[in-house]
């Protein structure tokens, strides 16, 4: 059976306008409000439609767009009881991480998780962006480190839901510097060895984000 060619220049210009996309979510210059049009979107990027069509189709696949019926895309929006979900899901996640690292207690890991605490939390900007970044680095690295790709590959899609819904971008009016904490003292549960505390200790981390991300929800309005 013959095989299609691969067009590797079409790709990378597709995973700019994704990276592109991403960033300006992030910064908020893409809001609950604005609709993504195609040919729009190429335009003003000087490029063809494919490559903004991949990079919108990936957004949307991933669950940070959703699409109209005329085609156009917008940022899906989450309501309470799906952030609550998303959360539940995290604490599952990360929770069985946790125990594996526990469970392991292996030095080269508690050394490498320190490092990543420290050189994340030393932010050169307090904006929603930066600590949202940071929030995702350090927890991504615990995942890393438990060595289960299944897990990782949830974690991601976990995070990039949260990336559609602004869940830092929704805090703004709270003191951000609460998003991030605590973080040294779950390396050292780890180090512990005790999987049930390292459990115990992620699930009660991740609740006081949910708590900090529905304070800002009220703050914020209403959800649609």
């Amino acid at each position: 059976m013959p095989l299609k060619s691969i067009q590797p220049a079409r790709r990378r210009l597709a995973d700019e306008v994704y990276e592109q996309l991403v960033s300006a979510i992030m910064q908020r210059e893409i809001g609950p409000d604005d609709w993504l049009v195609q040919e729009k979107l190429a335009a003003e990027m000087q490029i063809s439609r494919t490559p903004v069509r991949e990079a919108l189709m990936r957004l949307e696949q991933e669950g940070v767009l959703e699409v109209s019926n005329r085609g156009s895309f917008r940022l899906y929006r989450m309501d309470d009881q799906e952030v609550k979900d998303l959360y539940q899901s995290r604490a599952a996640v990360e929770g069985q991480c946790a125990r594996i690292l526990a469970a392991r207690r292996d030095p080269a890991d508690i050394t490498f998780l320190r490092d990543v605490v420290h050189r994340e939390e030393d932010l050169e900007t307090q904006t929603a962006a930066a600590y949202f970044d940071a929030n995702r680095n350090i927890h991504r690295a615990f995942i890393e480190r438990a060595g289960n790709r299944f897990l990782l590959e949830m974690f991601d899609m976990i995070w990039g839901k949260a990336m559609a819904f602004h869940l830092f971008a929704t805090i703004e009016n709270i003191d951000l510097a609460h998003s991030l904490g605590d973080h040294m003292a779950l390396v050292d549960t780890i180090e512990a060895g005790d999987r049930a505390k390292a459990l115990e200790a992620f699930t009660r981390h991740i609740q006081n984000g949910f708590d900090l991300q529905m304070a800002g929800l009220r703050a914020e309005g209403p959800v649609a």
